[in-house]
């Protein structure tokens, strides 16, 4: 195989520009990355202002201090002062905001559908853009430091929403109380001037610059391709590419396989990426937590590698999972997890697994990779069939669409079609699909892959929320959604199970999934850690040393899952029947 060089990273490779963006899918090591630059920045003789707008941020065990959202100062580093502000306490207040003049002029269900439409991912992005745009509009804050670096930059849906006109019309204050991601902005207009500086100020390629960051990995590549497109389309175009974990040798099969693997997915990088300077930063053995580690990032892996597998866990295998949803003979098993955690997998090992004793399974999922149908050849118990997101969404949005344009005038058709392209919208569509198979599946065990969020679940669980939903798409709602949620709710029939990777951001990511999944009256109760290297048997002493920093997100795990947890090892080839066969 050709062997992808890349050029290796450091604070001299890239000319920074006054405010710099970190975005990339959830893991990739973007925080760690901002952080190391952030600190080689001030070690250097600049001021600098590290910034975090991410709910899940782990800013504060990187730098072992209590952090606020005004910004502290950072001992033993000259220069760097940082702040961890919280979206989510932004969106609540902007939440009550809104609502507050109806409280005591409008019904009580009214109001708590209110709350509920005002929940979800857009009204956090908005907080977080709202929060952001304040240091760099703010010319005093501007003059107080060289550069203002932020861990998690805007998505291009928060920008478009931002900049679409019918977005500050009274249209927005109408329907604030509707199924809408753009009503969070109807207390804002008083802020329009601000929200036009700050994006101004991000296209300008001579004070912001956007650092895309990836694993080398096929997904975080896809996704760094489709957020850099959204971003480009916004207009800034200012952006470099860091691939984060690169491996520079292996010393044994599986860390050959691993090596093997990455330069495959360097090879097929996306075209849209091809346009930008591309980094590495090589694969290290230590979790980058701390001043030392932070300072060493980019320079060398001087800690030690481990050297011993003493001390590693001994764990449940999937099999013991299978046999607790065989015996409790549940009807509807759902993975849920973040892309790239390996749910499509482990949904279907929970199929092949429980059709091997003898019970009749209907498996569906929204893989684009359509190859279950030949993993299972021949599998007289398993039904397949695969729900097309795009098809679906495309489907949904064309019946809104179609409607709206009936009754409405072009400005509101172009919110409504903005609105559309909110990530809800696409839950919605898919939650449809979902509820239709399951709805049809009485007398099999349903697995799904890919289960809706929390806060979907909420959103269709109120009447109410049906009932707007229905006015403004003129859209129907399916006895099969109607059924649905009632089921979820019921521990004798569904199961919840959560996967994840046994790393920082990954767990704290499921964590959250949890908690979204209790305020939605929803139990889960097992959780699968995939990927594992503390059950692989490998002598390659950096394998073995990020092997043993697993070993924390493990425990954390099983505390918060009351030891119903799974953990699947590594394997050179993850198919379905090597993870079935696999053993802890």
């Amino acid at each position: 195989m050709i062997t992808t060089r890349l050029e290796p990273f450091s604070l001299g490779t890239f000319s920074p520009t006054k405010y710099l963006f970190f975005t990339g899918k959830g893991g990739v090591g973007k925080t760690s990355i901002a952080c190391a630059v952030a600190v080689g920045m001030a070690d250097n003789g600049e001021k600098v202002l590290l910034i975090s707008t991410d709910p899940a941020s782990n800013l504060q065990d990187v730098f072992g201090t209590e952090l606020d959202g005004k910004g502290k100062a950072i001992e033993g580093v000259p220069g760097l002062c940082v702040a961890n502000l919280n979206p989510e306490e932004a969106a609540r207040d902007y939440r009550e905001s809104v609502i507050a003049p109806y409280r005591g002029k409008l019904p009580a269900s009214v109001i708590a559908n209110m709350e509920e439409q005002l929940s979800g991912s857009c009204t956090v992005e908005i907080a977080a853009f709202d929060q952001f745009s304040k240091f760099i509009t703010d010319e005093s804050v501007s003059r107080g430091y060289d550069h203002i670096i932020f861990d998690t930059a805007p998505t291009g849906h928060t920008l478009r929403m931002l900049q679409l006109p019918s977005a500050w019309t009274n249209f927005i204050s109408e329907s604030t109380h509707g199924a809408s991601c753009l009503g969070q902005l109807a207390g804002l207009q008083d802020k329009k001037a601000m929200y036009q500086h700050a994006v101004e100020n991000l296209a300008d390629a001579k004070k912001t610059a956007l650092v895309l960051v990836s694993r080398p990995e096929d997904l975080p590549l896809i996704e760094a391709e489709r957020s850099s497109a959204e971003l480009k389309d916004m207009g800034i175009g200012n952006q470099i590419l860091i691939i984060n974990g690169v491996m520079g040798e292996a010393t044994d099969p599986i860390s050959r396989k691993m090596f093997n693997n990455q330069q495959q997915a360097l090879g097929n990088m996306p075209r849209g990426l091809g346009d930008f300077r591309t980094f590495a930063v090589p694969l290290r053995s230590y979790n980058v937590l701390g001043i030392a580690r932070l300072r060493a990032f980019f320079q060398q892996d001087s800690f030690p590698p481990g050297k011993s597998k003493a001390g590693f866990i001994r764990v449940k295998a999937i099999r013991d999972l299978v046999e607790d949803l065989y015996k409790t003979k549940k009807k509807v098993i759902f993975t849920m997890g973040k892309g790239g955690v390996g749910k499509t997998t482990v949904a279907a090992v929970i199929a092949l697994e429980l059709a091997n004793k003898g019970v009749r399974v209907h498996l569906t999922s929204t893989d684009p990779a359509n190859h279950l149908q030949y993993v299972f050849r021949g599998s007289r118990n398993i039904t397949l069939s695969k729900i097309d997101e795009k098809a679906e969404l495309l489907k949904y949005t064309n019946e809104v669409l179609t409607k709206a344009h009936q009754t409405m005038n072009e400005e509101d058709c172009a919110y409504i079609a903005e609105d559309l392209r909110s990530p809800c919208t696409q839950e919605i569509a898919v939650f449809r699909a979902f509820a239709e198979i399951v709805d049809k599946a009485e007398s099999e065990v349903v697995v799904i892959d890919t289960a809706p969020t929390g806060h979907t679940l909420l959103l269709l669980d109120s009447t109410l929320s049906y009932h707007r939903e229905v006015q403004r798409t003129k859209g129907e709602i399916p006895d099969s959604v109607r059924h649905l949620l009632p089921r979820l709710r019921d521990t004798a029939q569904t199961e919840i199970v959560i996967v994840t990777l046994p790393e920082a951001t990954p767990v704290f990511e499921a964590e959250r999934l949890r908690g979204d999944l209790i305020r939605a009256g929803i139990n889960n109760k097992w959780w699968v850690i995939n990927q594992s290297l503390t059950q692989v048997q490998t002598n390659d002493s950096l394998l073995l040393a990020r092997a043993e920093a697993e070993i924390p997100w493990i425990n954390m795990v099983d505390k918060i899952s009351d030891n119903n947890f799974v953990v699947i090892p590594w394997l050179q080839d993850a198919s379905i029947q090597n993870l079935v066969d696999a053993k802890s």
